[in-house]
């Protein structure tokens, strides 16, 4: 399975820009904190002109479990706050990876292994990093 190729298949909307403040960011943050994700930081790609979001928020897990659970944590709080739907998702049968798509801010949950292998901070370095 190929997470980030879901990316590449919706068109990131330019008129509504994300900020750090944005609701929805913050939103999702506290959902990742609430369920003890490690390693949280978000990527700002806005200056990049080939980005497909706004920001990409990554955060690992310990286990299944946790992985599962910080995805749910987090559709269900941005849901429940922001009145956002997820535009697409992906991983929850593998449950090694877990993307959430809502289209200017891409969530990125995976297990300590699976981060170490796909290196997306490594692959977007020129994007600011912030860590939470």
């Amino acid at each position: 399975m190929n997470n980030l190729a879901v990316l590449a298949t919706r068109i990131k909307s330019s008129q509504t820009r994300l900020t750090r403040n944005s609701k929805i960011f913050k939103t999702i943050i506290h959902a990742i904190q609430e369920k003890k994700g490690e390693g949280l930081v978000s990527l700002d790609l806005r200056k990049i002109p080939e980005a497909v979001a706004d920001f990409f928020i990554i955060c690992e897990a310990r286990n299944n479990i946790q992985l599962k659970a910080i995805a749910d944590s987090v559709e269900m709080q941005v849901r429940k706050h922001c009145g956002e739907v997820a535009y697409k998702h992906e991983g929850r049968q593998s449950q090694q990876w877990i993307l959430i798509d809502y289209v200017n801010a891409v969530v990125h949950i995976m297990l300590s292994e699976t981060r170490k292998f796909y290196q997306l901070e490594e692959m977007w370095i020129d994007a600011p990093l912030f860590e939470h």
